[in-house]
């Protein structure tokens, strides 16, 4: 396989990818007409009641079967003996039986003719080998029939819509429906989740928490939530993956329909102490991270904030850029709110000389006609009418932002009333500041409420929900880019030595290794040589020319600089033989060579990197280099392989990124020849995935000249 077959990757797609979940259907999960419950009681609190209970409670619209062997009643209904003694056909079945029952009644189920079964039961592969082996058990019978099956070791599914009502689920909050479908790998975050809505008087459409997903994924969920056309906004809760690339396969097409807000789990950093590159020791915990980007899921550091903008994300349409109207009737909120618009990367533009004019015919004297708007605190309905329809009407207006205290001598309910009914045009995102005491202006809150709008107790929280809107638009907005083929690549030369070190069982590459591989991928380098004695070093030295650095080749050492292994700035014949004698007797590795190259001064130093991700393939790192990558950690991090417009954001994204363009009388460096090192790397990774880490560092640059001075390559 050469680089030219990288032309056929498409950029955020992966329609190479043969997956097996396109055909399934999880109507029967999520659209039951029937429900029965195996393992049903009589039990107040236990599992087997509460489903009954919650079921009931919900009004789901189909028949509801307990089995239980004892019992001839639950809960008012009907008790089964077992499922075949069930009159009528069954859509999804509970099962609440100890876990050694479990594979027996999965086929009793597929002999009924069960199209799902979700298996609240917990002790199966969480437990061990003899848990492993009774999942594998109900698995196969499960397939036999044709059967999904949820869990085990699950709460369940709840689907708000009026035609099911179904709450197949034994957590405690009930709620209305609405436009939000949460799926949450943790039923604890899951339950957060949902009471954060409900507490908001927020309605949700679909919630699904599949515990151990020993069939149905996460991935099958979302991709049912982005076909299903009443949910707006979907919110994940992932710790992780069990098959990445799919997973990213679906996420992209379902994104490009509607935001996907998510929050992950495990972002510390892990792993760093076994890394054998700075790169691999820089990567710990981002992984998750990086797909979502990757994807274009907007993600969140903590539930409060997905939470919040989910609200945002369930009523109000997506703005069209980053340019914010700001109405208030009260002043420092609206101040508080302005500094965090604008650190969330959000403008506050000036009103036009039109819309000035308008308002001053309708705004009471004493506001502050500008933007942000101050309708000050006794303007009524009409003022605020007038303020946010010409807000509507600035063409460079993207949203709205309104700051909203209750006086008690204004006619707040009126006030209320205009907002939503402008709201309800769907024209531009409305998000609220509301200060008020809700136990007596309730019938104020429950107008706004119902016309839809996000109400925030906190001028900072109504911003970050604003600004998230604002970045689902930028997702959307980004340019594609294209992955550049290099036809001067020399991929049977680079081929040899890898080749070459398999068969001699090799993890670290060697130096002469390492550049023969960024040789034959056209990636510069500066001049070198490798020497065994002290005399062929003098030999080497000589043809390179002065000043050199001298470095300690051995496979045993990873870091140089820190056992003494470089040495800079010689400037003559009797400092090679005095700096490679001195390697020779503190090092002491029988496979010691010595890297001779030439001494670059007058540059910045950057750093390059690779680390291999089990399931995904190849993280690519760019950052400041040299020693100081270690101290600082200024670097990001990319999934190959880079696009142009990859590439060019790692330049852009680092915080550093001023000192690489005119910085106090210095030049900048050359840009597009770094953008260029990236992509040949990329390049490498994918034409070579055994590469497991890789560090171009440092990396020297300046205006006129970008190359490489060290270099590492693990397998």
């Amino acid at each position: 396989m050469d680089s030219s077959k990288l032309a056929n990757f498409k950029y955020k797609s992966f329609n190479h990818i043969e997956t097996g979940i396109m055909n399934n259907n999880l109507k029967a999960l999520f659209e039951p007409t029937s429900v029965a419950l195996i393992g049903a009681s009589s039990k107040e609190f236990s599992i087997g009641n509460v489903i009954i209970k919650n079921l009931l409670h919900y009004q789901f619209k189909g028949p509801i079967y307990p089995i239980n062997q004892k019992e001839d009643e639950i809960r008012g209904l009907k008790a089964y003996k077992t499922i075949f003694d069930v009159p009528g056909p069954i859509d999804l079945v509970h099962i609440v039986i100890p876990p050694p029952f479990v594979p027996q009644e999965v086929e009793n189920c597929g002999i009924k003719g069960v199209k799902a079964i979700i298996i609240n039961t917990a002790g199966f592969k969480e437990m061990g080998a003899e848990g492993q082996a009774l999942e594998d058990d109900f698995l196969a019978r499960a397939k036999k029939y044709n059967i999904r099956i949820f869990g085990p070791n699950c709460q369940g599914i709840i689907n708000s819509d009026p035609a099911f009502q179904a709450y197949c689920n034994f957590t405690f909050t009930y709620f209305k429906p609405g436009a939000i479908s949460i799926v949450a790998q943790s039923g604890g975050v899951g339950a957060v989740i949902t009471q954060a809505l409900h507490d908001m008087h927020i309605g949700i459409r679909l919630y699904a928490s599949n515990g151990n997903a020993s069939d149905i994924s996460i991935t099958e969920i979302i991709k049912y939530y982005g076909e299903d056309e009443q949910t707006k906004v979907i919110v994940l809760y992932l710790e992780s993956l069990s098959n990445t690339k799919e997973f990213m396969e679906v996420a992209t097409k379902v994104t490009a329909k509607k935001p996907i807000l998510a929050i992950s789990a495990g972002r510390t950093e892990k792993g760093a102490a076994a890394s054998k590159s700075h790169t691999g020791g820089l990567a710990g915990g981002i992984t998750m991270e990086l797909i979502f980007q990757k994807v274009g899921i907007l993600s969140f550091s903590n539930l409060e904030e997905i939470c919040h903008a989910a609200m945002a994300f369930s009523s109000q349409p997506i703005p069209k850029g980053k340019n914010v109207g700001m109405i208030t009737n009260t002043g420092g909120p609206a101040i508080i709110a302005t500094d965090e618009l604008v650190s969330c990367g959000m403008t506050i533009p000036p009103l036009s000389d039109q819309a000035k004019a308008d308002l001053k015919l309708t705004m009471l004297d004493a506001a502050s006609i500008n933007n942000p708007l101050d309708v000050v605190a006794t303007a009524g309905a009409t003022h605020f009418k007038s303020a946010i329809e010409v807000m509507m009407n600035e063409p460079q207006i993207d949203s709205i932002y309104l700051t909203f205290v209750t006086p008690p001598f204004v006619d707040c309910v009126s006030v209320a009333k205009e907002i939503a009914a402008i709201s309800k045009l769907q024209r531009k995102p409305i998000v609220c500041n509301y200060i008020t005491d809700k136990e007596n202006w309730k019938e104020t809150s429950k107008i706004l409420n119902e016309g839809g709008i996000p109400c925030f107790d906190y001028p900072e929280t109504a911003a970050k929900a604003l600004s998230a809107l604002v970045n689902y638009h930028d997702i959307q907005s980004i340019e594609q880019g294209s992955i550049k083929v290099f036809v001067d690549i020399d991929f049977e030369n680079a081929k040899t030595v890898f080749d070459k070190a398999k068969a001699q069982n090799k993890e670290v590459l060697t130096a002469a290794d390492v550049y023969q591989i960024l040789e034959a991928y056209r990636i510069p380098i500066a001049k070198w040589s490798i020497a065994n004695t002290i005399e062929e070093a003098v030999l080497e030295a000589e043809k390179i020319g002065f000043p050199l650095v001298i470095k300690a080749d051995s496979e045993k050492i990873i870091h140089k600089s820190d056992v003494g292994g470089v040495a800079i700035n010689i400037k003559n014949v009797d400092e090679v033989r005095s700096v490679v004698t001195n390697m020779q007797q503190k090092l002491q590795q029988p496979d010691l060579k010595f890297f001779i190259q030439e001494f670059l001064t007058e540059s910045r130093e950057l750093i390059i990197g690779v680390k291999e991700e089990e399931g995904l393939g190849h993280l690519i790192m760019f950052g400041m280099g040299g020693v100081m990558v270690e101290v600082y950690k200024d670097v990001v991090f990319k999934i190959a392989p880079l696009t142009d417009i990859d590439a060019q954001a790692m330049l852009d994204n680092i915080k550093s990124a001023a000192l690489l363009g005119d910085f106090r009388g210095k030049k900048g460096i050359d840009k597009g020849k770094v953008i260029e090192i990236l992509q040949r790397i990329s390049a490498l990774v994918h034409d070579f995935p055994q590469i497991k880490e890789l560090d171009l560092n440092p990396i020297f640059a300046n205006e006129k000249r970008v190359c490489a001075v060290d270099a590492r390559i693990i397998m």
